[in-house]
């Protein structure tokens, strides 16, 4: 019965917290589990899609045949976006924009603007929840949408930073 009593003292003391940071604005990127305690190592996810957001159906399939053979049938890469799973629902990815940071989150699996393809689970990540807040917010701060580069630094690039600050490994096929 104690441990029940504790349990629910505890549970009241993060609503009231919750409540609280609700009203008074969170800054956070997502609402934090629990006191700043080290929980079970999380999952890192890359998200994987096909770079299909041509307007042109041939060139759509073209790329997808491309991405086809390249991957699937030779083992190379491909024309690929990603984006990296850690904590939540939201996948984080790094685009083009002519003004403020080029980092921006979606629903895991869910980017509108490509083909979803496939998820690669590339470990656990020993960062707290508000570890990878921080570690987001200079990402954000750092990789601004007008230094974008398909070539240099691009969207894989990032998940690539993302991953080395989670202590994870890099996206496959590099």
């Amino acid at each position: 019965m104690e441990g029940f009593r504790l349990r629910m003292a505890s549970l009241v003391r993060r609503l009231f917290k919750r409540e609280k940071r609700e009203r008074e604005g969170d800054e956070r990127l997502w609402p934090e589990k629990g006191e700043e305690t080290r929980e079970r190592m999380q999952e890192v996810v890359a998200h994987v899609y096909d770079v299909t957001n041509s307007p042109s159906e041939k060139t759509n399939n073209t790329v997808s045949r491309i991405n086809c053979i390249c991957k699937d049938c030779v083992g190379l890469g491909g024309i690929f976006h990603s984006a990296i799973q850690v904590y939540g629902t939201h996948e984080w990815s790094f685009g083009y924009r002519e003004r403020g940071s080029g980092v921006f989150h979606c629903s895991q699996g869910q980017n509108q603007f490509y083909t979803y393809r496939q998820s690669i689970v590339l470990g656990e990540t020993h960062c707290s929840q508000s570890e990878v807040n921080k570690i987001l917010r200079e990402l954000i701060r750092a990789w601004t949408g007008d230094s974008y580069d398909p070539l240099s630094k691009n969207c894989n690039h990032f998940c690539d930073a993302f991953c080395e600050k989670l202590g994870v490994r890099k996206l496959p096929g590099k």
